[in-house]
């Protein structure tokens, strides 16, 4: 197995991880491993593609749906006030 060292954690942070691992009855070292595991599976992972999310945010928009342009006018910056 991998060894991984973490330094400069903040005295608070370390005495939080001491309570939960005691809390959870186990050693510091093994809450941090349960803690790194359940960040690791729960990376955002997308279940479908791309073009199924964007569909998803547009329930109602069929193959006519059409998007009107959008005209913003845009200045340039007036640097001398």
């Amino acid at each position: 197995m991998a060894q991984l060292l973490v330094r400069n954690i903040e005295n608070a942070v370390k005495v939080r991880l001491q309570r939960r691992a005691k809390r959870n009855g186990h050693s510091v070292e093994e809450e941090v491993r349960d803690i790194l595991r359940a960040a690791v599976n729960k990376e955002d992972v997308p279940s479908c593609g791309l073009g199924t999310e964007l569909a998803a945010l547009f329930p109602k928009a069929g193959p006519d749906f059409k998007i009107e342009n959008l005209h913003i006018e845009i200045k340039p910056p007036n640097f001398e006030e």
